[in-house]
């Protein structure tokens, strides 16, 4: 084996099973969902060497989160840890934002501190179903995939 052939082995993961393969993208969408943000990146890297998954599909499976769906994503997880735990969403209209600089930062901290928690529960919770959601889709379309793949060979005539 080349050792091209050895790095894209390494990195690629090209022979892995379809539940692998759905495992890998599926964890990359629960790492999408996760509260830190800045670190998909290296929660996606550190995750798939830990569980020895394949980097790529981790990697895509992160880019659920990108720039158009990041505020929508987590204003969902966190008006769900709002409604489990109880908290008001209410206080998010009183912040001011025709503030500038430090003192926006300030006002901003006061009045979102009521809302860490059910960020962070509400988004793990919801990542945790759309991890779980996007393992059993994709595995069941890999799964399809191959078996069209597997094509009898015709009887001879």
């Amino acid at each position: 084996m080349s050792r091209w052939q050895q790095l894209r082995h390494v990195l690629f993961h090209v022979e892995d099973t379809p539940h692998r393969t759905a495992l890998a993208f599926a964890t990359g969408v629960f790492i999408a969902f996760s509260p830190l943000v800045g670190f998909h990146w290296a929660l996606a890297l550190g995750t798939a060497f830990a569980l020895r998954l394949n980097r790529v599909a981790v990697f895509l499976g992160t880019y659920v989160n990108n720039p158009w769906t990041l505020a929508p994503l987590y204003l969902a997880g966190t008006a769900l840890g709002c409604a489990m735990l109880g908290v008001s969403p209410d206080g998010l209209a009183t912040i001011e934002w025709h503030r500038h600089g430090w003192d926006f930062y300030a006002h901003l901290m006061d009045h979102l501190k009521p809302y860490l928690w059910p960020y962070v529960l509400g988004n793990t919770v919801l990542g945790a179903a759309a991890g779980g959601a996007t393992y059993f889709i994709l595995r069941a379309r890999l799964d399809r995939r191959g078996r069209r793949a597997v094509v009898p060979e015709p009887r001879g005539t």
